[in-house]
């Protein structure tokens, strides 16, 4: 059943809104300009200033956790420059924050990795298009991972940045291990002990055996204890949304503290991040414009199914808010629509594409803000964390900061670090929730073509 899409004209109000939005940007960039270039310091302030006060109705107006995390961004950053002795107050806001974040993770992942795997009793009558599906999941969210810590090995963005010396308080660093110790320490012996010492991939591997124990039971014995953990898990994923509501307050204090602190020249990493992430992500695209020609499917008409779901994932930085259309677009693209209805689902809980590249990215970061030096053992554990950790949290905006803030603890890496990304993550947010978003249509159309039930006219007709 197709619906006629009307076009929605935009308001001449709206437009000027934004219109005002990007000349109050310019403006802010024109201040931080003169001050950092010395023209003149109360001219600096001055432009600003107003912008600023331009960008307050622009905010009131939309009232969006994007908008006013990215206005946040900016106030911080001008309480830096202008007030640097209250802004480097302003730390405990953030930990604050990252304290929220830490007492969510254990139940977060534990409750995502089991419902995800227990919820999917059904692999065994989907059967290759199950095990295709996971296969495929994997291997492109690997190769994410890989490009994103390569990507950042290669243009080192956040070498040579110095944290202040009451940043930099993390525990005392382990002597190095063998590989035989790092694999034992995989495995948890007393779960309760995994969680207090925030051991999060102890966490995983217990998650894992304890939802495939749970999925082999009978349906009348998994029943009760899975909708228990279900309701555990949306019950965290609302924690984490009510969490994030205080992340422009976090945001814009980690800016304030970190400008206060250590001057303008730190948002140059910062930006040299930003780009990376972006080139990395056009790649990854690249790659998976590969995997169509491939698999013989039409880019433009796939091009055309996931644009709007990606741009809704783009703008709301929520996979889950473009799911219903992503499902509805794919199905009018050819692919089953029970092939729809069990890849997709399950690619928002194994197929984070865009989320896989931006962890590896920003975990190595941190660790080069840090001034750590991570061996190819090291970052190879540190892979394989993120891969098992990544599970089951693309619906929820900015939660892979959860995940990385976990990860990172059990690496040695400052926390202060990991707070820079606050300066610059809900936009680098945007651009991996549409690639999550493009990566699972991607996965659907795939897993149909190969089990020969894709119906678009070119395939049919070749």
């Amino acid at each position: 059943m197709s619906q006629t899409k009307t076009k929605i004209p935009i308001k001449p109000s709206r437009l000027l809104a934004a219109m005002l939005a990007g000349a109050a940007v310019l403006l802010f960039g024109v201040g931080l300009a003169a001050t950092r270039l010395h023209v003149s310091a109360m001219l600096g302030l001055s432009l600003r200033c107003i912008a600023l006060l331009l960008l307050v109705p622009f905010a009131l107006r939309r009232r969006s956790l994007l908008v006013w995390t990215f206005v946040a961004m900016l106030a911080g950053a001008e309480l830096g420059v202008d007030a640097p002795h209250f802004a480097s107050q302003t730390h405990f806001v953030g930990e604050i924050f990252l304290r929220l974040i830490r007492m969510i993770v254990a139940p977060l992942i534990f409750g995502g990795i089991v419902t995800g795997i227990a919820g999917h009793t059904e692999l065994k009558s989907v059967g290759r298009v199950a095990l295709k599906s996971i296969i495929f999941f994997e291997v492109v969210t690997t190769f994410g991972l890989l490009l994103g810590a390569l990507a950042i090995d290669l243009t080192q963005a956040g070498a040579g940045v110095t944290l202040p010396d009451a940043a930099q308080a993390v525990a005392p660093i382990a002597h190095a291990e063998g590989w035989q110790q790092i694999l034992l320490n995989i495995f948890p012996e007393n779960i309760g002990k995994a969680v207090a010492e925030n051991q999060i991939l102890q966490v995983a591997v217990f998650a894992l055996l304890f939802g495939t124990a749970l999925a082999l039971l009978p349906e009348p014995k998994r029943a009760p204890l899975f909708n228990v953990l279900q309701s555990l898990t949306e019950t965290m994923f609302r924690l984490t949304k009510m969490i994030m509501v205080i992340a422009p307050i976090a945001a814009g204090a980690a800016l304030a503290y970190t400008v206060g602190t250590m001057g303008l020249a730190t948002l140059l990493p910062l930006g040299k991040l930003l780009i990376t992430c972006y080139v990395a992500l056009g790649i990854f695209l690249v790659v998976l414009a590969l995997i169509l020609l491939f698999a013989r499917i039409p880019i433009g008409r796939f091009a055309a199914a996931v644009a709007e779901p990606a741009a809704l994932g783009f703008a709301t930085t929520s996979s889950e808010a473009a799911l219903p259309l992503a499902m509805e677009n794919m199905e009018e693209f050819g692919v089953p629509r029970w092939i729809v209805s069990f890849v997709i689902p399950t690619g928002y809980s194994f197929n984070m594409t865009g989320s896989s590249i931006y962890l590896s990215m920003a975990a190595l970061f941190a660790a080069q803000v840090g001034g750590l030096h991570l061996s190819v053992m090291q970052q190879i554990v540190l892979l394989a964390t993120l891969v098992l950790t990544s599970k089951g949290i693309a619906g929820v905006p900015r939660a892979t900061l959860v995940i990385l803030m976990a990860v990172a603890s059990s690496f040695q890496i400052p926390a202060a670090a990991v707070l820079m990304l606050l300066g610059v993550d809900t936009l680098m947010d945007m651009g991996r929730t549409a690639m999550n978003v493009i990566g699972n249509c991607l996965a659907a159309a795939v897993v149909a073509r190969w089990e020969g039930e894709l119906t678009t006219p070119e395939v049919v007709a070749r």
